[in-house]
């Protein structure tokens, strides 16, 4: 019974670690093409949350996904035309701080447009219940929530390893003096990065809405799991950032299952203990500033 219990815990800290790396991943891949960490990340994670609650009440859940990271992603489109890319090369604290105040005003946009409560989000009637696998029973929901990952991931390596775009990016986060000379702007590369950033982060409030809650706070909350998954995992580090949030989802949900009181602290220890060995982090790779 208790390794069943364990097991449990085990998926439903995938699963956690599949909600991390949604928005871990955009965060990473933002600062390593532009130099700077975007603290407004969390604010189009809960937008993205919101949207699919608002229009799941007109077109159902389904739609509801599909449309909310859409929009999402061209809001983080004048995000980046309009704010981020003012602060390509400059010092790294002018955008934090900007985009620190923009997710504080993000928030209180929230506050005022839905209020400051907790607002449901229906799941799909075909996705609640159990499945039995031998033995164990896990959450069809859950289940599906840590397919779609893996099938995002799965394209997101195809888009950066298989595509000449990918090709591009991953030149301007190692080289981008040498990208540079041979006349490619990478400033519609960090564009269309952007856009896939948010548009990762607010399909994970989409899907993750059903269990979790739906409140302003939300993104502010999840902005600093992100971090830490991104610290872990190293910067510039694809795998390193898939390996830290699948570590820190598992470490957590077992961490909650003997400890409850510990399952916040844990990802902190985590960190250090990785820090301290590594102080890159896991995969981390030496990066150059985005000119």
């Amino acid at each position: 019974m208790q390794a069943f219990f364990l097991l449990e815990q085990v998926v439903n800290g995938l699963v956690l670690g599949g909600y991390y790396l949604l928005i871990a991943l955009g965060l990473s891949l933002i600062f390593s093409v532009g130099g700077g960490v975007n603290l407004a990340h969390g604010a189009f994670y809960a937008l993205g949350a919101y949207l699919s609650v608002e229009i799941g009440k007109h077109l159902g859940f389904w739609p509801a996904v599909a449309i909310s990271p859409g929009v999402v992603a061209l809001l983080g489109v004048a995000f980046e035309r309009l704010l981020l890319r003012r602060f390509y090369g400059a010092d790294p604290i002018l955008g934090l701080l900007v985009t620190f105040g923009l997710a504080l005003v993000a928030e209180q946009a929230i506050r005022m447009l839905w209020g400051a409560a907790p607002i449901p989000a229906p799941m799909p009637p075909e996705m609640k219940g159990q499945v039995l696998v031998g033995d164990f029973m896990f959450s069809r929901y859950r289940l599906f929530l840590l397919a779609v990952v893996l099938a995002v991931l799965a394209g997101l390596w195809w888009l950066l390893q298989r595509t000449s775009f990918g090709r591009v990016v991953r030149a301007g986060i190692q080289r981008p003096d040498m990208v540079a000379a041979l006349g490619i702007r990478l400033q519609p590369y960090m564009t269309a990065i952007v856009m896939l950033g948010v548009g990762m982060a607010a399909l994970g409030g989409a899907l993750f809405a059903p269990i979790t809650n739906v409140h302003p706070a939300m993104g502010a909350e999840i902005i600093t799991v992100a971090f830490v998954v991104v610290v872990i995992g190293g910067l510039g580090s694809f795998w390193g950032v898939v390996l830290a949030a699948l570590l820190v989802g598992v470490v957590r949900g077992v961490t909650i299952h003997f400890a409850p009181a510990a399952g916040e602290a844990s990802m902190y220890i985590l960190m250090f203990l990785v820090l301290m060995l590594r102080p890159r982090g896991l995969l981390g790779e030496r990066i150059e500033k985005f000119e």
